[in-house]
């Protein structure tokens, strides 16, 4: 079985869309946690507990060093046209190699899911799902959520972010009501609204994550400071000299360092 370093990952055909993506971030000097990209072919083999997919997947863990974030690189995955978000799992704060090799099956089992199957037959993609995977170390957010570098509902030229504290699958599985932002591409804020943000998901002791209650006068705060907010702005400019936009961007503050988690296309707009 191979394995390849995230920063080396550069043919979808094989670790597909997101890896590629993660991997053209790196080289361009991106903050992307570190990690590594396992091809289609390897993942499907440790799907079906083949032993020496399992015995790499192990050194892979081992060398990299955990917990870490799981993430779904099918082939057809955060292209142009399709974006799948949302369609295939993601497994964050997985503590151990064995678990690795579980999150690895769920992942490609995730790909035969009435749901993505679903997607893939309404963009009429007909070809066999090959899933590739990510594993990245784990971000343990203060904050996190996702960013637009256009308005996804109008186009305008403005970024739109929404934030919640802790991890960014709150955000993105709709379990909180997120703070709410729109600026200008030079950081100005336009526009700030707070949400309720009543719980935060994060890292749970033994793996998984859990959700935690967040004391009323913290919930009805923003979660992002003015400082925070320019970081993301030079995030989006980043992005925009590494790749055409627009982009729909994941992200996570750590202890006031910010991560890139996720690139994609803006693949609907209006």
């Amino acid at each position: 079985m191979t394995w390849i370093p995230l920063v080396e990952a550069s043919d979808p055909t094989q670790v597909g869309g997101k890896a590629v993506g993660l991997g053209h971030a790196m080289r361009a000097g991106l903050n992307v946690p570190s990690g590594f990209a396992v091809p289609w072919p390897d993942v499907a083999a440790a799907a079906v507990g083949d032993p020496a997919a399992v015995k790499a997947i192990t050194a892979a863990y081992v060398a990299l060093g955990g917990p870490v974030a799981v993430r779904s690189s099918a082939v057809d995955e955060d292209s142009a046209s399709a974006s799948f978000a949302g369609q295939h799992l993601t497994v964050v704060n997985v503590p151990t190699a064995a678990a690795l090799v579980d999150a690895v099956g769920k992942i490609q089992a995730s790909a035969l899911a009435p749901s993505a199957l679903a997607y893939r037959a309404r963009l009429g993609i007909s070809a066999t799902p090959r899933m590739a995977v990510v594993v990245q170390r784990l971000v343990e957010a203060d904050s996190a959520g996702v960013m637009f570098t256009c308005d996804p509902l109008s186009g305008d030229d403005a970024l739109v972010i929404e934030a919640s504290w802790g991890l960014g699958e709150a955000v993105v599985a709709g379990l909180v009501s997120p703070d709410r932002f729109r600026l200008a591409r030079d950081g100005s804020l336009i526009e700030e609204v707070a949400g309720v943000k009543d719980v935060a998901l994060v890292a749970a002791t033994g793996g998984g994550t859990e959700e935690v209650a967040i004391e009323p006068s913290k919930a009805a705060q923003v979660c992002l400071r003015p400082d925070q907010l320019l970081a993301l702005a030079s995030l989006a400019d980043a992005c925009d000299r590494a790749w055409p936009g627009p982009h729909d961007i994941e992200w996570g503050f750590s202890a006031d360092e910010l991560f890139l988690l996720q690139r994609r296309p803006i693949t609907g707009l209006g």
